[in-house]
């Protein structure tokens, strides 16, 4: 049998840079690779409470506009025996979003999606970003992802 957790969310934040929408992608200390935001759910927190805390310490983004983007990342960590179920989430960011980087990443790029592509490793990530970008991006986004914060 292989177990499946559902004790981690993600973010992708999206931000115009110098006219154009790009996403945030920082490179973690721990694998040396780049990646969006994601941790895991602490106590008795919702996913939602979890990607707004986990975006504030990881970047200092003070989520004001959240989505659910309507898709779970999905893979096989053959380390623990474990299939993560993660659902991903869209920060919509001011123009020239400031970001600040915790001990858990060394540098962050804004990226257009084909920059995302080509930076990251992983197929998950890939269909994450496509996703994202389809959605939130190439067409105007549909208010019923809109997540109601507290």
């Amino acid at each position: 049998m292989i177990p499946v957790n559902t004790s981690i969310v993600s973010g992708v934040a999206l931000s115009q840079i110098d006219g154009e929408t790009k996403m945030l992608l920082m490179k973690r200390v721990k694998g040396d690779f780049w990646c969006h935001v994601a941790g895991s759910i602490e106590g008795s927190e919702t996913g939602v409470d979890a990607i707004q805390r986990e975006f504030y310490e990881e970047t200092q983004i003070q989520v004001s506009h959240l989505f659910n983007a309507q898709f779970l990342e999905q893979f096989y960590e053959p380390h623990v025996n474990v299939i993560q179920l993660i659902p991903v989430f869209v920060v919509q960011c001011p123009p020239a979003q400031v970001i600040k980087l915790n001990h858990e990443h060394t540098e962050y790029r804004w990226c257009t999606l084909e920059e995302a592509l080509a930076l990251t490793p992983y197929p998950s990530q890939h269909a994450v970003y496509k996703h994202v970008w389809s959605y939130f991006v190439d067409k105007p986004i549909n208010p019923i992802y809109r997540v109601e914060l507290s």
